[in-house]
């Protein structure tokens, strides 16, 4: 049985609504969520790790010399145009495409309404990938913990499931910087439902190991939910959005302070310092509870997995590589060797 608290409404929606076809919906974190201040913070950090609002044609020719087009009136129309009238039930002409009426140039840049105004869609030229392009401060703990996660030796560890980043570049002049990723989904679960148990569980794994790696390096992530966590319908999970993430030094103690996540433990509700490494327990632990009401797949056999990283008291938690330790020897005992890619016949 699940835990009751994953049936409560938050902020008038109720938790696991099944993502809409565009899946936009995964970049929307909401402006009211503050960010956590840190033990190790020596100055206010507010103005470079708010959300910024870039203008977009200023960068466009930038982002073409290194490869990348945004996307275009007509990228939208082609792409619209692709689709099948009769299976989304309207066309580029609908009403449903009236915001676009101002767009008169083919070439002038469209962007998505459905995210952010720092995020950008576009395709790779070389190969026409599909891209999202990020804007942030370059000064921001966003993209000095993308840059730890992107670049060698930590981008070639296999416990590293961070989405692939393209490119990386500050424009310091302007105080911004941009980070060009790989569009995955967020929508887990396709119209047709994941194809079998295993790869629930190997995605799963997948989840607890990249929190292992992060916390490995003093890396905590602070925002852990299925929001920001993204799918290539190969197998492979990868996580997002590092806005709240943080890094500490060997020497620091770390605590948070003030900490307001998607997934707020116990002990956000006392005052003083927490624990940044069992908040992502916690949140973790929530993760895959809604993952397992999201697609149907409840392995009752998870909790003992999941109820210890769930104690009210964060030192009773196990850390993140105990739990992972206890996720392999579960679903071992089930019969599981867990592949990154489903290879079962179906």
């Amino acid at each position: 049985m699940l835990p009751s608290f994953l049936d409560r409404k938050a902020k008038g929606k109720p938790f696991l609504q099944r993502p809409e076809i565009f899946a936009s919906d995964v970049w929307d974190n909401e402006d009211s969520l503050a960010s956590p201040t840190s033990s190790e913070s020596s100055f206010d950090e507010d103005d470079v790790n708010r959300r910024i609002t870039p203008f977009w044609p200023k960068y466009r020719s930038i982002l073409r010399a290194r490869g990348f087009c945004l996307e275009t009136v007509k990228d939208v129309k082609k792409y619209y145009g692709q689709q099948s009238k009769a299976a989304l039930g309207f066309g580029w002409d609908s009403p449903y495409y009236s915001r676009q009426s101002d767009f008169q140039d083919d070439d002038a840049l469209c962007p998505d309404a459905g995210i952010p105004d720092n995020l950008f869609r576009g395709v790779r030229l070389s190969d026409s990938k599909r891209v999202v392009v990020k804007a942030v401060h370059f000064k921001s703990r966003e993209y000095s913990v993308i840059c730890e996660l992107s670049r060698p030796p930590l981008s070639d560890d296999p416990m590293n499931h961070s989405i692939p980043v393209l490119d990386l570049f500050e424009l310091a002049d302007d105080d911004i910087a941009f980070i060009v990723m790989e569009e995955w989904s967020s929508q887990l679960v396709t119209n047709s439902g994941l194809c079998c148990l295993g790869l629930f569980l190997s995605s799963m794994r997948q989840c607890i190991e990249h929190i292992v790696f992060m916390h490995k390096h003093r890396i905590t992530h602070l925002d852990i939910s299925l929001r920001n966590l993204l799918t290539d319908y190969q197998g492979r999970c990868a996580y997002i959005d590092y806005e709240l993430s943080r890094r500490f030094e060997n020497s620091s103690k770390a605590l948070v302070y003030n900490y307001r996540g998607t997934e707020l433990p116990p002990e956000c509700e006392k005052e003083g310092g927490i624990d940044p490494y069992k908040v992502d327990v916690w949140a973790l632990a929530v993760l895959i509870l809604r993952a397992c009401k999201l697609t149907g797949f409840w392995v009752p056999e998870l909790m003992h997995v999941i109820d210890p990283m769930l104690k009210e008291d964060p030192n009773r938690r196990p850390s993140a590589f105990t739990a992972l330790q206890i996720f392999d020897k579960v679903t071992k005992s089930l019969g599981f060797h867990l592949q990154p890619v489903c290879t079962s016949p179906h």
